[in-house]
């Protein structure tokens, strides 16, 4: 299931902000401080929503008035359009919170409908306000269910609760359980390198946590369950960083996981703390883009933090593999030599205007097409400063 669009208002710096035709791999580009953290924000905003409740979410962020946008009034709502698949309805979720009068925030409007094509009738899938609505009941797999499909009143426990996250977990809602599904499986990436250098107790983990603090017992894991899937990260390892010609995750004799970098220039290995920052990001990543259950969204901050530079091609090409074959990825960067392993049908521009943030493909600037199609490279145009200027042009 692909996002093919995600509209915010009064979200911090997007007062209103519109990402139409996101390709499969989208990169997100802008100066320090113009948004490019908020708008994936936006999106581990409604994963936290989904695993607790609004009102949680929005603590976890400073309250409804740190959230809400400078100067603003009324409420902080959400359109994201999804299509399962190039045959299938597009599925639009809406979402719309608002500040009552004791101050708690509460769910004003949650809608989810189901629509054929882009100009055909939608049909609603589930409408609440404050805690209550109606949804359609069974499996909805084409338009013509949803429209045929026997809708029934519900009621939850709180009005912050959403309803995709309520009824989700019931067996008559299948449509429903989907998407919350799809939100719950979001990847949004905080990366910490010491925490990914740390030794674990021995113990199951078998995807990497958005921290990264459990690299050592997913590598483990990747050895012993799927290990075609960990050659092929050892292969792009020794491919991608010069040097290293085996990892291993070892259980030590007090019971616990560390891991050991092999350079083939010395008789013994390096526990994961001697290796080089560099290392430990591209064998993480590599460890992530190679989990068998790929996740529906990657969201990536500047991924080329503590890496050389000539591995950054590199790496965009591994990204774009992973989304070639499935996966969605969304990446904030900085670098030009990132930038240059880019096309640039994707690459999206943030720029301030008027104490706000909009959102442009870079692909649509004539001039920037031009300069791309005689053989400029992103990376190039950026260092010029050709992309933010042109940009908004």
């Amino acid at each position: 299931m692909r996002i093919e669009s995600i509209r915010i208002r009064n979200y911090r710096v997007f007062q209103d902000v519109e990402v139409e035709a996101i390709p499969n791999m989208a990169i997100f580009l802008g100066m320090n401080g113009v948004g490019k953290t908020t708008f994936f924000d936006v999106f581990g905003f409604l994963h936290d929503a989904l695993q607790s409740n609004i009102r949680a979410a929005l603590a976890k962020r400073g309250g409804f008035q740190e959230v809400l946008s400078r100067g603003q009034e009324g409420d902080i709502e959400f359109e994201i359009k999804f299509r399962p698949s190039a045959d299938e309805p597009i599925i639009t979720y809406q979402l719309s919170i608002c500040l009552l009068e004791n101050k708690k925030p509460a769910i004003k409007k949650e809608v989810m409908r189901f629509r054929r094509g882009q100009t055909g009738a939608p049909w609603k899938v589930l409408e609440f306000a404050f805690g209550e609505g109606v949804a359609a009941d069974g499996e909805l797999v084409k338009y013509e269910d949803v429209r045929l499909a026997e809708r029934s009143p519900q009621k939850l426990d709180s009005p912050d609760i959403l309803a995709i996250k309520g009824l989700g977990q019931f067996k008559e809602f299948i449509a429903v359980s989907q998407l919350r599904r799809l939100i719950e499986d979001w990847y949004v990436s905080d990366f910490h390198i010491e925490d990914a250098r740390g030794v674990k107790d021995a113990g199951y983990s078998d995807r990497i946590s958005t921290s990264g603090d459990n690299l050592a017992l997913v590598a483990k894991y990747m050895y012993d369950n799927h290990h075609d899937l960990f050659e092929e990260i050892l292969a792009a390892m020794e491919k991608r960083v010069p040097g290293v010609s085996k990892v291993e995750a070892q259980e030590t004799a007090d019971g616990r996981i560390v891991l050991r970098f092999q350079d083939g220039n010395f008789k013994d290995p390096f526990v994961a703390r001697f290796v080089s920052d560099g290392t430990i990001k591209m064998f993480t990543y590599l460890v992530l883009l190679k989990d068998p259950e790929k996740h529906a969204l990657l969201c990536v901050e500047e991924p080329e933090n503590q890496l050389y530079p000539a591995l950054l091609m590199e790496l965009a090409e591994e990204f774009r593999l992973y989304a070639e074959e499935g996966g969605q990825v969304f990446i904030s960067t900085h670098s030009p030599d990132f930038l240059n392993a880019v096309r640039l049908e994707e690459l999206f521009c943030l720029v301030k205007e008027n104490g706000y943030t909009k959102i442009y493909k870079a692909s649509e600037n004539a001039l920037i097409k031009e300069l791309y199609e005689a053989g400029d490279l992103p990376g190039q145009l950026w260092r010029q400063g050709i992309l933010v200027e042109e940009v908004v042009r």
